[in-house]
């Protein structure tokens, strides 16, 4: 269902104290703008004042109708050069008068395709892209632009293609340096760099470029071979219509048509990554169809006025962001100065030094890379890490049409990649209760004797349909009656994942054991009665639950436990009481040793303010457990000695406190869990063990209050 479209609706509400920076950024737009438009509009094949003229209606449109606050719309690399490579493949000469006739054309059946995208609702497809293929591919493109404007940096012009192109075009430029023009544009990143980091709401982009005029007006700039804007006409982009006929009666119609759809492509797939990729980092949301529509209205612009396609500028966004504008209001500044510009100021542009303005979207640029979040990738998920790689060299190395392929096919290896490696788990019961639980949260929890309970969380496929199967095998025994898998996280199911429950319900046959599905949505019996597993159902193989499972099988509660372990039923407050595992254990896993160490440690902190020894005692964690609070008092005692010096109590005083609460912990399980009595002194001796391997001292000192207690 398409969202009800609106007029400007990130204006909606205006906040007022958000006018000046909208003002400042869009003005700093409109400024960077003219370098990047022009030089893009001229690998379209057309001349460079066409990029100014880009920039005026089409983002203006572009702001009035996207959702997106901050996305900024203009003549951009990749659609740019995409036309200009379409155009010099019909042999048409670049900035002829024949380009100019058809790169208009082929700007109008972009935007007929970018609006039948939104007619078709293909803004959906995003959702399939992930976070790392969305970073690597962002950080691609920034890292692709500045590859482009670096020879720019050096006296030279931009350079075109992809990584390999770019690098001989860097080559060529290291041989043919302008000191003058390097020494300029170096300095002037640097100082952006350093004002980002010392006063970054400062507009020194603005700054930099008027230094650059006013040096290029009154100083030897020119003389130097410093590379200055052309100049440009005054005067605004004239309405008119393509003309269809003339493209049209030399054979190129098709050409057109089938090329426009590739740029039409790209436009989607990059922006709205882009678009995504600042929405969550900056907390809000974006429709994604209602922007296809903004897309196709922007560039129904562009055509009519005889520009390029024009496409969601990254390098532009990351400008706004750094100057905080806030809304579109940011683009409509740029749009309306531009044409300012235009009609009173084209003089000015003539003045513009190319390495400083070159400086500016380089910076902007590293702004907008991701590599921080590679980095954290690395840490967390290597598999994450290598799509990040890939979609990065993907367009690094292949362009970006071929880069969102390979973002695309990324994002569902990785979604199959996740999918064969479900969450699963065995579940048991605590003694005392009879809601299942995982196995692995407690030494407490048991599993029901001669039955396997597994939990499988995923869809049932191809992919992980071994997984299920290996894991239940591994885990049978000889004495095993019965499998019982919970389903409750199986939404689907397909024709490998029913051809694997059908072998596995047949090999468990064989050795007498019965197979039960439960749990699971009743869609999922559709499922299996289409997949032909409808005689599982009728079998009574497929039961609601797992009570009624092992009720089938005349297991009654309380639940016959594995070892003989005992599973009375208990009364409310006694299952209260013993429902309280191990939280550290279970919240922390293997870590759950050095988080209490942690907490301790943070304990200890706040003992140095307040004084207060009884606060230490119990721990930031309320309400532990036994084991939780016998575990806690044994590390506390390792920090004995830290605690006495900030208390001033007597370390034997101190020592006595500990073990008065640690003899109310053991009284309290022998009482209530008189079952667990025995694990429990066990487990004492183990902690009691580690204690005199870290803390020999404070070990002797606990033995002899023992001995001291014992003859009382």
């Amino acid at each position: 269902m398409k969202q009800k479209l609106s007029v400007a609706p990130t204006l909606k509400n205006y906040d007022k104290k958000n006018l000046p920076k909208d003002i400042l950024a869009g003005i700093i737009i409109m400024a960077v703008s003219i370098p990047i438009s022009m030089g893009y509009a001229q690998i379209s094949g057309l001349p460079a004042v066409y990029g100014l003229y880009g920039s005026v209606f089409p983002i203006i449109l572009f702001a009035l109708f996207s959702t997106s606050p901050q996305f900024i719309f203009g003549v951009d690399a990749a659609p740019a050069a995409l036309v200009g490579a379409a155009v010099l493949g019909m042999g048409i000469e670049a900035g002829s008068k024949e380009a100019m006739t058809v790169v208009p054309v082929f700007t109008f059946f972009v935007a007929l395709w970018l609006l039948a995208f939104y007619f078709m609702n293909a803004g959906k497809l995003v959702n399939y892209i992930s976070a790392p293929v969305m970073g690597g591919f962002i950080t691609g493109i920034c890292t692709t632009i500045i590859l482009m404007q670096a020879p720019k940096l050096m006296g030279s012009a931009a350079g075109t293609g992809e990584l390999f192109e770019l690098s001989e075009h860097i080559w060529e430029a290291l041989h043919h340096i302008n000191a003058a023009a390097l020494v300029m544009g170096i300095v002037a990143l640097a100082i952006l760099v350093v004002s980002k980091r010392l006063v970054p709401k400062f507009p020194m982009a603005v700054v930099l470029m008027v230094t650059g005029a006013l040096f290029t007006y009154f100083g030897p700039v020119k003389e130097w071979g410093v590379p200055t804007l052309s100049a440009v006409e005054p005067g605004m982009p004239r309405w008119y219509i393509p003309d269809f006929e003339a493209v049209f009666s030399v054979q190129k119609a098709s050409e057109v048509i089938v090329l426009s759809l590739s740029v039409a492509v790209v436009i989607m797939a990059e922006t709205l990554l882009a678009e995504n990729n600042f929405a969550q980092k900056n907390g809000y949301r974006i429709d994604d169809n209602t922007e296809l529509l903004a897309f196709s209205i922007g560039n129904m612009a562009a055509a009519f006025t005889g520009c390029c396609p024009i496409n969601g500028s990254v390098s532009r966004t990351a400008m706004s962001e750094q100057y905080e504008g806030k809304t579109q209001l940011t683009g409509l500044v740029a749009g309306v100065s531009m044409i300012a510009v235009l009609l009173f100021c084209t003089g000015f542009i003539g003045y513009l030094p190319v390495p400083v303005l070159t400086a500016i979207v380089i910076s902007a640029l590293m702004g907008a890379t991701e590599f921080h979040l590679a980095k954290r990738l690395w840490k967390v998920s290597r598999t994450e890490f290598f799509i990040f790689v890939g979609a990065f060299f993907g367009v690094l190395i292949l362009g970006t049409i071929n880069g969102v392929l390979i973002g695309i096919i990324l994002s569902f290896a990785e979604m199959i990649i996740r999918s064969a490696k479900p969450a699963t788990c065995f579940l048991g019961v605590q003694p005392g209760h009879s809601h299942f639980r995982d196995i692995r949260e407690s030494t407490n929890i048991h599993e029901i004797d001669g039955v396997i309970i597994y939990r499988f969380s995923s869809g049932l496929f191809f992919a992980n349909a071994k997984v299920l199967v290996r894991d239940i095998e591994d885990h049978l025994k000889h004495d095993t009656k019965a499998v019982i898998i919970d389903a409750g996280a199986i939404g689907s199911i397909d024709i490998t994942g029913a051809d694997s429950i059908e072998s596995l319900y047949r090999s468990l046959k064989q050795k007498g054991v019965k197979l039960y599905i439960t749990e699971h949505i009743a869609e999922l019996n559709e499922q299996l009665r289409k997949l032909g597993l409808g005689y599982l159902i009728e079998q009574g193989c497929v039961r609601r639950t797992i009570h009624i499972a092992l009720k089938d099988m005349g297991i009654n509660r309380p639940y016959p436990l594995e070892g003989g372990v005992d599973n009375e039923e208990r009364s409310a407050s006694r299952k209260r009481a013993d429902n309280r595992v191990q939280e550290f254990v279970w919240a922390f896993g293997a870590e759950s040793e050095e988080q209490i160490e942690k907490q301790i440690k943070l304990q200890i902190e706040q003992l140095k303010k307040t004084k207060d020894i009884e606060e230490i005692m119990h721990g930031r964690w309320a309400h532990m457990d036994e084991f939780d609070q016998d575990e806690w008092l044994e590390h506390l005692e390792e920090h004995l000695k830290e605690i006495v010096n900030i208390s001033g109590k007597d370390v034997h005083t101190l020592a006595a406190d500990i073990e008065m609460h640690r003899r109310e912990v053991h009284e309290r399980i022998a009482r209530e869990h008189p079952e667990l009595a025995e694990r429990f002194a066990q487990r004492r001796h183990l902690l009691d063990k580690h204690l005199k391997e870290r803390r020999p001292e404070v070990y002797r000192i606990i033995v002899q209050l023992r001995e001291d207690n014992k003859h009382k």
